[in-house]
Order: C-alpha cells, then structure tokens, then sequence
C-alpha cells in the first residue's frame, strides 16, 4: 500500500471516473487503473464496483477511501510543519466564495495577500454554497467563504464577519420616500431576486416574508446569479432588490440615493471561513483570515450584530 495508491482511489471517488481521475492526477488510465488494481489485490477486496456507471465505491470501499483520505491529509502535514520551520507558505490554495460575497471581498483581499505570499498560489472559485460544501468533504476545496451556519457536521465555521442586508429602491418606489424601512414596506413591491440555489435568495425571502411561489400580476422571472444584475432591473424596470452592504461600498452619491437601511433590528447575515473538520494548509488559510480580517471595516466586526442575526438569518 502507497500514499499514491490511496490517492488515486480518492480520486476516483471524487470524480466518479477512471479516466477524469488519471486527468487529475497527471497520469494515464492504464496506470492508474493497474495502481488501483494492485491496491485490491493485497488488501484482497474491491474497492470500486466496475460494472455501473458512473463507477462507484463498494461498501468496504467507503470505508477503505473515507480512512485513506484521513492518511492523505495526515501525510501532507509534514509538508506544513516543514513550511512553518522555514517561515514560508507556497503550494496552492484553493478557496470556493459565493458569488455575492466574491467581488465585494477578494479583489482587495488577493492583491494584498499575493504581495506578502508571492510563493502561494491561489485558485478560487465562485460557487453556491451546497457546491462549496460539497468540494470541501471531497477536498477539492481547501476552504470556502459562505454564509453561514451551514448546519454541516463534515465542516468547521469561523465567523469573520457580519453583514447587513439594504434595500437599493427605484426612485419610483413608494419605498424611495422612507429614510428607514421595515419588511412590511416591502410586501406590496415588486422584489427582484436572485435564482434558485443562492443563499441569499432564501435569506432575502425570510426577511421579507415572501414564499418563492408568490407572483405580482404583469410579473415575469428573470433567472441570475449576480447582484448586479438586480440593481440594474430595478433601475431600469422599478420596485427593489435587497443588497448585501458591502456591495455598496463604492457607490456614488446618485446610487447612494436608492439604498434604504432597514430599522432595528436589522437583518444580518454572518460570514465565516469554512473548512473541513480535519484540514491540512491550516498557515495558508490562518494567513487569509488575518487578511481578510484587516480588510473589513471595524462595523462589520460588531458583536451586536450578531446579536440580532437570528431576526434574519439563516442559509437555505
């Protein structure tokens, strides 16, 4: 048995397919075909049932590839506890954000931790949070930055910070007139949101106590992903959306004007560095922290915030 044994079963366990996993680790099929067989035959059972498709572990297999990623992880800290000796962080690091925390957080964030880690390199993703999840138990992620809590026993959270929700109002919005705003303000609006499978849909759906089913008479969907895409609908087609704070972070005067903060206590959502119970990188991702931690402005560190995060707040 091999630790590159183990990670070839690994690997086909995460990508469910003899050919993908030989792409991902650098090698040809037959070669990591014939690595796996060797492995079944001194252990004296089959890890991988051949005959459906697209493959899948036997039961023995789930256990045999859930130990073998526990040593996987065990062997590469010896890799971390030599980087530590030398004061160094290199290799790679692989974080999945959600989309409506990405562009509002990482551009800043990655240009200053790239100049004090220049030997690092990134790899980032913008995924939903069940896709997050997901590549962090099959380690395909190293860390994640979501809303949470998340309710996953395979994953860790480390709160890092807590954000409002605003509203951003066409001006020809009843609502525009407001200075401060409470949900009932919103029930009667036509409310643009993002598509299903975001969190913040559901976040935003709680707050306003609208069910995904309801429609407003003349109403169409338009299905995105993006926060940006909502500002523009309502500039251009009325009613509201409802933004993350960061987001308006460097809005000009004119755009300042359609953003109305709700009245206490305000809907928050918590965002936290995410990472699977038993991780390896753990200076790469403790050095994110920091970054990031020192970019946030102090508000957003706020205890009181939390305090009122269950008025709105949980990922759907």
């Amino acid at each position: 048995m091999t630790l590159v044994q183990l990670d070839y079963i690994i690997a086909v366990d995460t990508y469910r397919s003899f050919v993908a996993a030989a792409e991902k680790c650098f090698v040809t099929q037959p070669t990591l075909s014939m690595q796996i067989q060797k492995l079944e035959d001194s252990l004296g059972v089959k890890i991988f049932d051949r005959t459906r498709q697209p493959v899948v572990p036997t039961e023995i297999g789930k256990k045999i590839i859930a130990q073998a990623r526990t040593i996987i992880i065990e062997s590469k800290k010896i890799t971390e506890l030599l980087q530590l000796e030398k004061g160094e962080l290199s290799g790679d690091l692989k974080i999945g954000v959600i989309p409506t925390v990405a562009p509002y957080l990482l551009p800043a964030v990655i240009s200053n931790f790239m100049k004090k880690y220049p030997k690092l390199r990134l790899q980032i993703w913008e995924h939903t949070t069940e896709q997050i999840t997901h590549g962090l138990k099959q380690g395909t992620l190293d860390c994640g930055i979501l809303s949470t809590p998340i309710y996953e026993t395979a994953v860790q959270e480390t709160p890092l910070f807590y954000e409002t929700f605003v509203a951003y109002v066409s001006k020809r919005s009843p609502v525009f007139d407001k200075k401060l705003i409470q949900t009932d303000d919103i029930s009667n609006e036509k409310l643009w949101l993002l598509n299903e499978g975001h969190c913040m849909r559901g976040q935003v759906l709680n707050i306003c106590n609208f069910s995904h089913n309801q429609s407003k008479e003349g109403s169409f969907e338009y299905n995105t992903g993006s926060v940006e895409t909502l500002k523009r609908m309502v500039d251009l087609n009325g009613g509201l959306t409802i933004l993350p704070e960061l987001s308006i972070a460097n809005y000009d005067e004119d755009q300042l004007s359609h953003v109305r903060y709700f009245r206490n206590p305000e809907p928050v959502r918590e965002i936290s560095l995410v990472t699977p119970q038993n991780y390896v990188k753990k200076q790469a991702i403790d050095a994110l922290q920091s970054e990031i931690l020192s970019m946030v402005p102090d508000k957003f560190k706020s205890k009181r915030k939390k305090e009122v995060m269950g008025f709105a707040l949980r990922s759907l």
